[in-house]
């Protein structure tokens, strides 16, 4: 008889801690794991914001996934299409573009969530989103290259434009970003002789009536009152009819003039996903049972921002965070385990230990389960002090405990590295002969 084969598809909190779980319940030989994921890295989400605003360096918040595992094997692959009737998945190596077929018995659907437009005239071309490394990288590169322009334009209107940044999206992303970009500039504005921290504008614009919708009412209000005292403009309750040239047009038939706009309104599933012959919810995700099974395909779990998973309550699901889906992982572990040993399954459960936002300036908000709300000083220290230890890795965390010590004592950086730029590619390219100069 054939080993079991255990597949995994992405490489985030959920799908990590899903394969750890495993090397640790399974027998010798009772089962194989395959980990596919289009990056050899879990990236540390919570902390990217602070990689825009350059509080942390970019590699101190990702861990590679080997290092995070032992007996599992893992493929670095883009998935292409999931055939769920012949229990097979279609792989492209991410480097050398060639196809796998990798066959499963039990397959671990975890693949997250991408940023969803909604459709917008314009988002998708214009504005910047903020959901990977790279995206924090593009953002950081793009704000130091329109301080560059600003310090030297000739124009006012064009420099005004140039120093206005909008940030769509009143979640955690967004408020946090807000929050960084702030110090940012406080932080690098003395290096540009005409440009002084004044002549920066940074709007955050929230469709709904409050940031942080759907966190205790307290901690969007004080978040709210927290950004505008530092100066940044909140619009709440207009939402984005389209962006341009000039800049974003609200649902108001406001403009707001701008030289860079950040994204960070909403995610989505996996595109895979929608495609698959299973129960989709609104937004595109899977419906899962609450030991996390798909209904009608024995041996398919879903996991993560991925799926729906009930909380037992009518028409309620647990949300997709991080703390949700690194404790989903090992409750599907050791049900696939149970499976594969012919017992009964169980149900997630997990009550949140509380919400938290950075908000930069050395400030933050928590919200406990008991509805108190801490908020300034001891917020900031409490997020700081619970996301450094949740970071994987030892050594990660010293890295990032010596960014934030560093950050005490000295500026931000401002040297600008094109390493995902066309233009980047294209000097390599002349530089090493390949294209006439």
């Amino acid at each position: 008889m054939a080993t079991p084969h255990i597949v995994i598809l992405g490489g985030g909190f959920a799908g990590i801690a899903t394969a750890q779980r495993l090397e640790k319940q399974l027998r010798p030989g009772e089962a194989r794991v395959t980990l596919v994921s289009r990056e050899n890295f879990l990236l540390f989400t919570p902390m990217l914001p602070e990689v825009c605003s350059g509080g942390i360096e970019t590699r101190h918040i990702v861990t590679p996934v080997r290092a995070q595992l032992h007996s599992t094997q893992y493929v670095l692959g883009e998935i292409l299409s999931i055939d769920l009737p012949q229990k097979r998945v279609d792989v492209q190596h991410t480097i050398t573009g060639t196809k796998l077929d990798v066959s499963y018995d039990q397959l671990v659907i975890a693949l997250g969530a991408v940023t969803s437009t909604f459709n917008i005239p314009g988002v998708a071309e214009r504005a910047l989103p903020l959901k990977t490394i790279e995206d924090a990288e593009v953002l950081r590169n793009r704000i130091i290259a329109t301080l560059e322009l600003a310090d030297v334009a000739e124009d006012p209107a064009q420099r005004k434009k140039l120093l206005h940044y909008v940030i769509v999206g009143g979640g955690y992303t967004g408020c946090e970003a807000a929050g960084e970009l702030v110090d940012f500039f406080h932080s690098i504005t003395r290096f540009y002789r005409s440009i002084k921290p004044s002549d920066v504008e940074i709007c955050l614009v929230e469709a709904s009536g409050k940031l942080l919708v759907d966190l205790p009412a307290g901690m969007g209000a004080y978040t709210a009152r927290n950004l505008q005292l530092r100066g940044v403009n909140v619009i709440l309750g207009d939402g984005v009819a389209g962006i341009d040239d000039r800049g974003v047009l609200l649902q108001s038939g406001r403009l707001l003039e701008a030289g860079t706009t950040v994204w960070s309104a909403g995610v989505r599933p996996s595109p895979i996903i929608k495609d698959l012959p299973l129960d989709h919810a609104r937004n595109g995700g899977m419906y899962v049972n609450a030991d996390m099974s798909v209904t009608g395909w024995p041996g398919v779990w879903g996991i993560g921002d991925s799926a729906w998973i009930p909380t037992g309550e009518p028409e309620k699901w647990y949300p997709p965070t991080a703390q949700h889906a690194i404790r989903e992982g090992p409750t599907l572990a050791d049900n696939i385990v149970a499976t594969l040993r012919g017992t009964s399954t169980k149900a997630f459960h997990f009550t949140s230990l509380g919400t938290m936002a950075s908000l930069g300036a050395r400030r933050g908000v928590v919200g406990f389960p008991n509805g108190f709300i801490l908020t300034g000083f001891p917020a900031w220290v409490m997020w700081r002090s619970y996301y450094l230890l949740r970071l994987p890795g030892l050594d990660r965390r010293l890295r990032v405990a010596f960014d934030w010590m560093l950050g005490l004592f000295f500026s931000r950086d401002i040297a600008e590295l094109r390493v995902y730029t066309e233009r980047a590619q294209k000097n390599a390219e002349r530089d090493a002969g390949l294209m006439q100069r």
